[in-house]
């Protein structure tokens, strides 16, 4: 749901629609890495770190395109999600969300 919401996005003519699609995606992506965290003694902590990252990454890049679209501000939840381990969040550069975004398929 994510990736066809953002590809739906991208295909609109105006920001504010744009932006519609990219807070629908925003809404999966925060709701889908809930469900991961919950589901983490089930999926095992490599595969749940490893989409944890994906979709805190995808949340950022998101939080970064919204305003841009609509003209305003938008936050991130106050949520931490921690590991066994503890380690920070990853961060994220131009050139890992320049590569996500060319993963995306479009239609």
């Amino acid at each position: 749901m994510i990736s066809a919401n953002l590809a739906e996005g991208y295909s609109r003519g105006t920001g504010k629609d744009r932006a519609r699609f990219y807070e629908y995606a925003l809404g999966s992506a925060r709701e889908s890495r809930d469900w991961y965290y919950k589901g983490r003694h089930v999926l095992g902590e490599t595969v749940t770190k490893h989409r944890l990252s994906l979709l805190t990454q995808v949340i950022r890049l998101l939080l970064t395109m919204v305003p841009q679209q609509r003209g305003r501000i938008l936050r991130e939840q106050g949520i931490s999600y921690q590991s066994d381990t503890d380690k920070p969040a990853p961060t994220v550069n131009r050139e890992t969300l320049d590569t996500l975004l060319q993963a995306i398929p479009l239609p």
